[in-house]
């Protein structure tokens, strides 16, 4: 693994990291499974409480606790995800890579406040028949112990590899609740400014549709932050180790309403935003205490 950078306190910046991800890649016809390059970046001494935690807990509507959201950590640690993949050694085109699958392991809640040591890395790289999947691996320690980690499974679709064949939809099982997710035109640019992803498909209608899409569409991590700021406000929501999942579906296009529906069963809770008609999904996804 090679470790490119450490950094005291806070990430790198992201203006420079933003022009190297605009700049054409060198081709990419020939990387392969197994040439997803072994890097790595750390931030040491993060701090949890940065002016953004607040506007980060409104806008995905986190109540106010005294340790930070889940998700928080991802936001910390975006910087180095960016770091990574503009690295020269990184060959493929950040435009166009989708986010399929997210699961965070929170192994303690962490204290507003609390110092951490952040670490990404590249990793899990596979060939599959939608193309090129990798991890981006981030890990957080406070005292020199794992107290938070995160798996975000990233696809390289490859020309030629074989597409999905469309099929009858299935029926979605529909679970007892049901919360109303309404996401405002703006969510797409305030979540961006906030989060440092400023990928083109979220910010306004008019660069949506440069890459096929009618209209800008939510992040995935905004849609899985605001669906568990809803289930932790929720009556039999725990505190203490717990893994969150999901896999990405359709698009969730702004302005928009969802339908958050899941079910309970002990340390296990089941989640899916589905689209305002209750028929198909934006994400699916899953909650285990441990």
């Amino acid at each position: 693994m090679q470790k490119m950078m450490t950094y005291q306190d806070q990430g790198p910046g992201l203006l420079s990291l933003y022009g190297r991800a605009l700049l054409p890649k060198r081709r990419t016809g020939s990387v392969d499974a197994g040439r997803i390059p072994q890097l790595e970046a750390e931030i040491i001494g993060m701090q949890t409480d940065t002016p953004d935690l607040y506007r980060y807990s409104k806008l995905c509507g986190f109540a106010a606790r005294t340790s930070v959201p889940v998700t928080w950590p991802h936001i910390l640690a975006f910087p180095l995800h960016l770091k990574l993949l503009t690295n020269p050694a990184f060959l493929l085109p950040l435009l166009g890579l989708v986010h399929l699958r997210n699961e965070i392991t929170q192994y303690r809640p962490i204290g507003v406040g609390e110092r951490l040591n952040l670490t990404v890395r590249l990793g899990n790289e596979a060939e599959t028949d939608r193309g090129l999947e990798f991890d981006l691996i981030a890990e957080a320690r406070a005292g020199g112990k794992l107290v938070w980690q995160e798996a975000s499974t990233t696809l390289h679709r490859r020309s030629g590899s074989a597409q999905k064949k469309k099929t009858g939809r299935p029926s979605l099982e529909q679970w007892p609740n049901t919360i109303e997710v309404k996401a405002p035109g703006s969510i797409g640019r305030q979540y961006g400014r906030l989060s440092g992803d400023m990928n083109p498909i979220h910010m306004h209608a008019l660069t949506a549709r440069a890459f096929g899409f009618p209209r800008a569409i939510a992040h995935g991590m905004w849609s899985k932050a605001r669906c568990l700021a809803l289930l932790s406000q929720q009556e039999d929501w725990r505190s203490g180790a717990v893994t969150i999942g999901c896999d990405f579906k359709k698009p969730f296009f702004l302005p928009g309403t969802g339908l958050l529906n899941w079910k309970e069963n002990g340390k296990y809770w089941d989640y899916q935003l589905l689209n305002s008609k209750g028929d198909a999904p934006h994400l699916t996804g899953f909650v285990r205490w441990q």
